[in-house]
């Protein structure tokens, strides 16, 4: 029902009143508080965005909640939030820019500093408002607060991202090593931006499709802006510096309250946007669990960290905004460790200070091999002891036949790309996958921070893609991949510059291969799996030289992995004693 006492917020766009009855009829059969309100809210431009707002009473002024969304604010309140008008907040979702209810074209990139902002000044206003938003939400939702943060708005006192990175290059678009992130990235824009139904695209047949540049066409039966601005952007270049939080975390003032998650796709821009404002401000916390990129789904493979993996983060952010939004300041600290992560293997979560841990102390383990490295039955060698001779393993990379993705951090359907921890036995069958394994350790060892691969390599290719990935075998086998990376031979000198390879000459390269923390168990051994493809978690590297977004042909590549005194292939470890 229409609260009758309620002012006319100040702003508000005239809607037609038929269109507000409904909505809010439709928002009263969801069993959604009376005191609600159902606005159109003015940008700077002229363009509206439909807004829901939940009050916990009639009258008052509160502090308040914002939720902007690229999936349909609907016309409910998600249960969960309800929580907070408990609490004596108002809740206000919001539908971006282009999307739903929402006027004006959908451009993520560059929408939501702006829109974020007008969108708090409008709250501010209002009457039932006392000018303190807080922000909060997943994935997009995260970024939203984050471009938000950007402006430097004085009514937004707190955020509270969860699983939504910091960089669009580096998490959403491209891997850290150069590679298209091609499964995560087309299975969302067509699942957001496909043709309307009954267009029912089919995943393998977009992932698979040849020249990338069109793979948008079969996913949503037209061409994508979004899809096409990045491929034209292969290199991290001005195009991506001027549109990634990252590169302007310096202009962040809200204090941020970050939760990540060991197997989520996001992982790294969330830590590393903890790393770099926790320099700068002790207000920051960190939560880090051993999540996909959805904290309740379970993994795919059964593989559970028990009961002691809960989180709960509903409480947590109660109990940050209360600080923030409630309290007086300067105050005591907010009584939360300033950073918690879940330790796999042992499964407990433990309290740091800080991220990266200082004590932890980064070791070198070196490949080496006899007769071969190929698959799980060759004699790949995993040591801390560096080897005495020089030796090398080959394989064939065949982009025809890529190594498949076998779980890890990954976005955003498990039902699509099943996320999280697997058994990688079924890839460490395949001759183009070199396995090396270390003798089962004596000790508890544990691993807490970046993972880094430095090897000598050469290819028959003008460029290919090298490909590395850290597991935990069990004693009775079981390989449960921990993280992975990959590396674009041509970006072995940076992402911003592009150099093709001389085929058959010798570089050393260097790449992160993803972020965990995991105690491998006494009786465990530690893995370490080398190959050229990830396939589709990262697009398939055609061998030609050729830009890689365009190219309709594939050809194979002759691999060389160099060990030994001269080229010593290593595997480094961030070991916390």
């Amino acid at each position: 029902m229409i609260p009758p006492a309620s002012p006319k917020p100040a702003g508000a766009c005239c809607v037609r009143l038929p269109e507000i009855a409904i909505a809010i009829l439709a928002l009263a059969a969801t069993g959604a508080p009376a005191h609600t309100l159902y606005v159109k809210v003015p940008m700077r431009d002229g363009v509206k965005l439909a807004t829901n707002v939940f009050l916990p009473d009639p009258s008052g002024r509160f502090p308040t909640l914002l939720i902007r969304t690229p999936y349909d604010k609907g016309t409910y309140l998600v249960s969960s939030y309800k929580t907070f008008l408990d609490h004596g907040y108002g809740v206000i979702v919001q539908d971006v820019r282009g999307r739903y209810k929402s006027e004006g074209i959908f451009r993520s990139f560059s929408q939501e500093t702006s829109d974020g902002d007008d969108t708090l000044n409008w709250i501010a206003k209002q009457a039932w408002s006392n000018g303190k938003v807080g922000m909060l939400g997943g994935s997009y939702l995260g970024i939203a607060q984050w471009r938000a943060a950007l402006a430097q708005n004085p009514h937004l006192i707190a955020i509270f991202p969860v699983v939504a990175g910091s960089d669009e290059y580096r998490d959403r678009f491209y891997s850290r090593g150069g590679a298209v992130k091609l499964g995560h990235r087309l299975h969302w824009i067509s699942e957001n931006l496909k043709q309307p139904w009954p267009f029912q695209p089919d995943f393998n047949d977009y992932v698979r499709h040849l020249p990338v540049r069109t793979a948008d066409r079969i996913a949503t039966g037209r061409d994508v802006d979004l899809w096409q601005e990045s491929l034209n952007h292969p290199t991290y270049d001005d195009y991506w510096r001027t549109r990634s939080t990252w590169e302007h975390l310096s202009e962040i003032r809200t204090p941020a309250f970050i939760v990540a998650g060991w197997y989520d796709n996001y992982i790294e821009g969330d830590l590393d946007a903890f790393a770099y404002l926790s320099r700068r401000s002790a207000a920051h916390r960190l939560l880090v669990g051993p999540w996909p990129h959805n904290q309740t789904a379970p993994y795919p493979s059964g593989i559970s960290f028990g009961p002691e993996a809960y989180a709960p983060t509903r409480q947590y952010q109660l109990d940050w905004f209360n600080y923030w939004m409630r309290g007086t300041h300067p105050s005591p600290e907010f009584r939360f460790p300033r950073v918690r992560i879940f330790v796999m293997g042992i499964n407990q979560w433990r309290d740091e200070d800080e991220w990266p841990l200082s004590r932890a102390r980064l070791t070198s383990w070196y490949l080496d091999s006899n007769k071969g490295a190929n698959t799980l039955t060759g004699d790949g060698h995993l040591s801390p002891e560096r080897p005495t001779r020089e030796d090398n393993d080959m394989y064939v990379y065949d982009p025809r036949k890529p190594a498949p993705t076998a779980g890890g951090a990954l976005c955003c359907d498990p039902k699509v790309m099943p996320w999280g921890p697997m058994d990688q036995r079924a890839v460490e069958g395949r001759e183009d996958v070199l396995v090396y394994t270390s003798a089962a350790l004596r000790q508890d060892l544990e691993v807490t921070g970046t993972v880094r691969v430095q090897l000598w390599v050469s290819t028959s290719a003008p460029d290919t893609d090298f490909t590395a990935k850290l597991v935990d075998v069990f004693p009775n086998g079981h390989a449960r991949n921990l993280c992975d990376g990959i590396l674009r031979l041509r970006y072995r000198e940076g992402l911003d510059k592009a150099r093709l390879a001389r085929p058959g000459e010798v570089y050393p390269i260097v790449f992160e291969i993803g972020v965990t923390s995991n105690v491998f168990r006494a009786g465990h051994r530690v893995r370490l799996e080398i190959s050229s493809s990830n396939f589709p978690r990262f697009d398939r590297n055609p061998n030609t030289g050729r830009t890689v977004a365009d190219d309709n042909e594939l050809r194979t590549a002759r691999q060389t992995l160099y060990h030994g005194p001269a080229r010593p292939s290593r595997l480094i470890l961030p070991i916390v004693p």
